[in-house]
């Protein structure tokens, strides 16, 4: 299994599909950082055949520009309305990267997304899992997918 392919196919074909954006992934970040700054980031707990975690973070600014995409509508602040979308995307990446991992789709439950934003935080995952994280740019800046995934 190939996790970088996984969200490499997965980021592009949605951000293609529900944002007509051309997301260009990176070489995977070996080290991890689990610090951010100015950001909101969007969370899927991953649960049956494997346990884990998919999650995107994003910069403000490209977190109101995704959202902006998203609702047809103008974001100036950092509110509800991105944390959802963040969320809903970091869902939508969980369920594509669930179907590249199970061919049936069966045996991986995804949990009810949820998203944090703040001008310092952090988020920690699974450290014994296996885990890759792959940057991302888009017109509007650079954001980062991260999945975890460890065999149950």
């Amino acid at each position: 299994m190939d996790l970088a392919k996984c969200i490499s196919e997965a980021t592009q074909e949605i951000f293609q599909s529900m944002l007509m954006a051309e997301a260009r992934p990176a070489a995977p970040i070996q080290t991890r950082s689990n610090k951010f700054t100015d950001s909101v980031s969007g969370l899927v707990g991953l649960a049956g055949n494997y346990r884990g975690m998919l999650a995107i973070h994003v910069p403000n600014a490209v977190a109101m520009s995704i959202t902006s995409k998203f609702l047809f509508m103008e974001i100036e602040e950092i509110d509800d309305d991105v944390k959802d979308a963040i969320g809903e995307l970091a869902n939508m990446l969980a369920g594509s990267v669930k179907s590249m991992l199970t061919e049936t789709g069966s045996g991986l439950k995804l949990a009810i997304p949820s998203a944090i934003s703040g001008t310092e935080y952090e988020v920690e995952c699974l450290s014994d899992a296996e885990g890759v994280i792959v940057p991302f740019s888009i017109d509007e800046g650079e954001f980062l997918v991260e999945c975890y995934l460890q065999n149950c």
